[in-house]
């Protein structure tokens, strides 16, 4: 059923807890599946009750919030935690205005979770009675006879729109845009979205791992969080490669936490997300200086910053408030978004959009879409891949597209067999 203007039925939820059944990610059928893991807690579904194609995110909340008062819901769980319950899996472009893709939110059939040792599962549906048999899906194959071409530019000409960036920037117009890149990926054989998911699951365990709609990632980045009446969200500026050497990395870590540049970058993007969620919380704290991500590979400047969430602001909501952070854009906002049409020649769709999910009571979480790819809609045996830098006045084009590289290191290693 989608969205449309006939009054949908009534539906149910329904919320059991049940027996661990090992690895969440083995439950996903071939097609139709959803998924969001973070260290093998999360939630995993499948299935489609409801989908809803918004125009803004702000009509996603809206939407969001018509449905949910119109569900009959039941749980058996004493203390539900957040996501046990109705929820929605949700994926949203990053620029509506420059996009030929749409945002979507999807209510699944059937959703099967895990946190902190407890298991459940829902089911949604337009009947009362529900079945709650959960069993293994086939195992997915991984594609074979990988390649890979430039997108929409090559690498030399993409430093020259950095270049170009840096050259604005020092006029005085920006004082930072956040430019992307793509990568296209081709198979012999069909590209199983399970397959990148749990390799990304399995490689980046302290990423947020997710399948939405053809869109597949591992992103290190959390827009934001609503739990228990707080809102969390983790910033990420500031980029170097590892080396692959513990020592040597040690001593990057170092350069990375007195690099003027990264600082620079980093203090923009920070300020855009406290700016951003200041009119729907109190009590914020902001850290002082930012610290050291390692990941497997590369090392990043991140911030932390929580806040007390207004009642009112569900997850969505601060996600619209948000987006597009200076992570991903620049800032100015409206000047770094108007450039980055200019300069990139490439639709992002997805790409550094807010994906997540969301519950009946409006928490949730919104990760940034990165370090991900969208597979294609009309040919499954191809994948387009992207990679994007926040670029300053002191960014080099060389380092920059050296950078690029190096955040493709993770869709590109999930596609090998």
């Amino acid at each position: 059923m989608t969205s449309s203007d006939l009054t949908p039925p009534r539906l149910y939820a329904r919320t059991v807890e049940v027996a661990d059944p090992g690895s969440l990610l083995s439950l996903l059928p071939a097609e139709d599946g959803y998924a969001w893991i973070r260290q093998t807690d999360g939630m995993v579904g499948w299935g489609e009750v409801v989908r809803h194609k918004p125009a803004t995110m702000i009509e996603a909340d809206q939407w969001w919030s018509e449905l949910v008062s119109d569900v009959v819901v039941e749980s058996e769980l004493d203390d539900p935690p957040p996501g046990a319950g109705l929820i929605a899996f949700g994926s949203f472009v990053f620029d509506p205005a420059n996009s030929a893709e749409q945002s979507t939110l999807i209510v699944p059939s059937t959703v099967v979770g895990r946190r902190n040792g407890r298991t459940w599962v829902t089911q949604v549906g337009t009947s009362p009675k529900l079945d709650y048999l959960i069993l293994p899906a086939p195992a997915p194959e991984p594609p074979r006879n990988v390649s890979f071409a430039d997108g929409g530019l090559s690498g030399p000409e993409w430093e020259a729109v950095v270049a170009e960036a840096v050259r604005r920037i020092a006029a005085g117009g920006v004082d930072k845009v956040v430019l992307a890149r793509d990568l296209l990926a081709f198979a012999d054989s069909d590209i199983d979205p399970r397959w990148l998911v749990a390799r990304l699951a399995d490689q980046y365990s302290r990423c947020w791992t997710f399948l939405v709609d053809g869109l597949v990632g591992a992103t290190p980045e959390m827009l934001v969080r609503r739990e228990a009446g707080l809102a969390t969200s983790r910033v990420l500026a500031g980029t170097i490669r590892r080396s692959g050497d513990d020592d040597a990395d040690l001593a990057l870590a170092g350069a990375l936490s007195q690099s003027s540049k990264d600082l620079e970058e980093h203090e923009y993007a920070v300020r855009s997300v406290a700016r951003a969620l200041a009119p729907y919380c109190s009590g914020m704290n902001v850290p002082d200086s930012p610290y050291v991500l390692a990941l497997p590979n590369v090392l990043h400047l991140a911030t932390d910053v929580t806040a007390v969430a207004d009642p009112e602001a569900s997850s969505l909501a601060l996600a619209a408030a948000l987006h597009p952070s200076a992570a991903v854009c620049g800032t100015p906002t409206q000047i770094a978004r108007a450039t980055i049409a200019e300069l990139e020649h490439l639709d992002r769709e997805r790409y550094a959009g807010p994906v997540g999910w969301i519950d009946a009571s409006g928490d949730g979480e919104w990760g940034i879409a990165l370090r991900c790819g969208q597979l294609d809609k009309t040919d499954p045996r191809q994948i387009r891949l992207f990679a994007g830098c926040g670029i300053v006045a002191g960014s080099d084009p060389e380092a920059e597209l050296a950078e690029s590289n190096a955040k493709l290191v993770p869709m590109r290693d999930a596609l090998g067999d």
